[in-house]
């Protein structure tokens, strides 16, 4: 009968874009910068002060820094005996040139260099791999990276056998020294921290005391007194005579301290597992150790990505603070070239400072941005 009907429209009518002045970069600064009076001021005065600052930075970063030169002259005013003309301000890249070498391996004898970049080579080839998550034959590149490659690490740079010359590790430092300290503290680590925060939720009366008498002493302190402790008194407690390298000390301090905070790390993801998660394990017929490796700690790990590689991070950082046991890593390298008179200029310690907290950045950064990737790839109905 409708069909009949001439004035009813027998299709739809075809969707008309939105207003112009809804869409857009336009309507969008209007909508979030300057909706009102109070907005628009803070909006004006934000991006001024945004502008200025970026402006400055990437005039004294780039363009009128100094890339190369000899030594302190290029990168010094002519007041200060150098060839810049006065109040000439940029940063001296040539300095972080001449220092490189020390920032990427400390004092490591030079005609060796070759073995720290074997071991880079090395560690970049197999960390690739390990991180793809549709990389083939996971266990494998697992046990190279984690289990072999830490001995070959250990045999070329330190040397004394197979013909290579023995490298004391006071000579180590840099860039070196602060990744072999968070890959040791890493690896090590996360199991400990697992079997602590397993042990801390334990039955048993003695090893729960134990576990959390552990973890209480080692969050109770701050890492200088637990590097001082592994450096000075933990040989008093050795037999006479036994000697016990200070990196391997380090190594200790480091490993012990981040243990204890990835312990609570994980415990916190225990404590998240629904009660029907165990139940459902126990009904099962599942003994202890299947129900936590096959149920539980992998739910726990998955909701605690976040804490665990903000645990890493601080870890990486706190690297810098080996220097109160006399070791050198980056940033105490980069504090070190302050003294270097060959390079003294009012610019160079802030340079290098800079050259140091881009590094420090570009790692955390780095481990921030994969572990995001890591919990969009693991969601599974958690998202909200």
């Amino acid at each position: 009968m409708t069909e009949n009907i001439a004035y009813v429209r027998q299709t739809f009518v075809a969707q008309e874009p939105p207003p112009a002045s809804a869409t857009g970069a336009f309507a969008w600064a209007r909508r979030n910068l300057f909706a009102s009076i109070t907005d628009s001021i803070l909006s004006v005065v934000a991006i001024a002060v945004t502008v200025w600052f970026i402006y400055s930075s990437l005039d004294f970063l780039l363009f009128q820094a100094v890339w190369s030169g000899p030594d302190r002259t290029v990168c010094a005013t002519v007041v200060q005996g150098g060839v810049q003309p006065e109040g000439w301000k940029g940063a001296c890249w040539a300095y972080v040139g001449q220092w490189s070498t020390q920032f990427m391996v400390g004092s490591y004898p030079r005609d060796q260099l070759w073995r720290p970049i074997v071991v880079a080579l090395l560690f970049v080839a197999l960390l690739i791999p390990f991180l793809m998550p549709k990389a083939p034959r996971k266990g494998l590149n697992a046990i190279l990276l984690l289990v072999v490659l830490p001995i070959i690490a250990y045999v070329l740079l330190l040397g004394g056998m197979f013909g290579l010359t023995h490298v004391e590790t006071s000579l180590w430092g840099g860039l070196m020294v602060t990744l072999i300290l968070s890959f040791v503290g890493i690896v090590v680590s996360l199991p400990f921290g697992i079997l602590l925060a397993m042990g801390r939720r334990s039955n048993m009366p003695i090893l729960k005391a134990a576990c959390v008498g552990f973890i209480e002493l080692i969050r109770g302190v701050p890492l200088i007194t637990v590097l001082f402790m592994a450096s000075v008194l933990l040989p008093l407690f050795l037999a006479p005579g036994t000697s016990f390298d200070k990196f391997l000390r380090a190594l200790v301090g480091v490993s012990i301290f981040a243990s204890a905070y990835m312990a609570e790390v994980i415990r916190g993801g225990l404590q998240a597992i629904p009660k029907g998660q165990y139940e459902g394990a126990d009904s099962l017929g599942l003994n202890y150790f299947q129900k936590m490796t096959f149920i539980i700690m992998p739910q726990a790990i998955k909701l605690v990505i976040p804490g665990i590689v903000n645990t890493f991070i601080g870890m990486f950082k706190d690297t810098s603070l080996v220097s109160i046991i006399n070791m050198y890593d980056l940033l105490g390298i980069v504090k070190a070239s302050f003294g270097d008179a060959k390079w003294l200029t009012p610019v160079t310690p802030l340079t290098g400072l800079i050259f140091a907290g881009f590094v420090f950045w570009i790692f955390c950064f780095g481990m921030s941005r994969y572990s995001a990737f890591i919990e969009r790839r693991l969601d599974r109905g958690h998202k909200r």
